[in-house]
């Protein structure tokens, strides 16, 4: 069977992107979260932006009180106790791995790496921030949020960065020459 260019791209793209998100994976449980580190840092940063951004907004707000902050919330709610799979690592790496696997000229992935990644980071601690006021507002609401709703929302952004990739910075060639 022979297979078109754009299926033979098709099959590259996947085998890359499959393959690097398979190393990611092993790399992730056996060594980076067993390890602690880098989820500490990140859901340490994203608790502490997201503070500021609730005190920005006037609410009284509170941290857990050991040297991981896993905890954050607005006074009168008992909190959010924020897990490893919500801090967003996963969801850099998806992101990320995509844009290796998906062709396109390297000084661009140099640097949209790093701003989508950043750009995931703040989705997530306003993910962060808004479900602490739905904690206040209407806790039995929190569920759905947390679970549909804003994995919803983070999944489509992350389609938006990659469709942008796409569209504006990959060195797709086209698929018919002009007459």
């Amino acid at each position: 069977m022979k297979f078109e260019a754009r299926e033979k791209r098709l099959i590259r793209f996947l085998g890359i992107f499959i393959g690097l998100y398979a190393g990611w994976m092993m790399l992730y449980e056996w060594v980076i979260h067993p390890d602690g580190t880098l989820d500490t840092l990140v859901i340490n940063d994203s608790s502490l932006w997201s503070l500021w951004l609730l005190n920005t907004l006037g609410f009284e707000t509170f941290l857990g009180d050991n040297e991981t902050i896993r905890t954050i919330g607005i006074a009168g709610t008992h909190g959010l106790w924020i897990g490893d799979p919500c801090n967003g690592l996963t969801l850099f790496a998806l992101f990320s791995l995509f844009i290796v696997a998906y062709p396109g000229p390297w000084k661009h992935k140099a640097w949209y790496i790093p701003v989508g990644i950043t750009l995931i980071h703040i989705m997530n601690i306003i993910r962060i921030a808004s479900l602490c006021i739905i904690t206040l507002k209407r806790p039995e609401w929190l569920d759905f949020n947390h679970t549909y709703l804003f994995q919803t929302l983070m999944y489509g952004f992350i389609f938006l960065l990659w469709y942008v990739w796409i569209k504006k910075f990959s060195s797709k060639k086209p698929d018919v020459k002009p007459v």
